[in-house]
């Protein structure tokens, strides 16, 4: 009985912090349809702030972990964000291409940090 408890509980929580995570982004990305001015702000930074957290949770998980430190998947983070970001500095204008590539770069620098740590335990292993 105890098992089933216990698994239900790890259904109920992952489906708890997939369903914030994907409202977060819903709102962050959504808001400015629905909203005008400060209330799209203030909805766009909570959206960008429950995602952010969910995810850094959802990142947490064996599965999405292991996934997330195979070389391949480095290395297809750090070239699209790093494209990305090249992109949105030049196709978006004042702060908010510069805050846009700032976030893609900072993604882009952690995956390379990523492959380089990988490499790293490779050598002295």
């Amino acid at each position: 009985m105890s098992a089933l408890l216990a698994t239900v509980k790890s259904f109920v929580a992952n489906l708890l912090l997939w369903s914030f995570f994907t409202a977060g982004l819903a709102t962050a990305m959504g808001s400015g349809v629905v909203l005008d001015g400060t209330q799209k702000d203030v909805a766009t930074i909570a959206g960008s702030a429950v995602a952010l957290v969910t995810g850094v949770r959802l990142a947490k998980k064996p599965k999405i972990k292991g996934f997330l430190s195979k070389p391949g998947t480095l290395w297809f983070l750090f070239l699209f964000n790093g494209g990305a970001a090249v992109a949105m500095y030049f196709a978006l204008d004042g702060v908010k291409g510069i805050a846009a590539a700032a976030a893609m770069g900072l993604v882009s620098l952690g995956a390379a940090g990523g492959i380089v740590a990988n490499f790293r335990n490779a050598t002295h292993a």
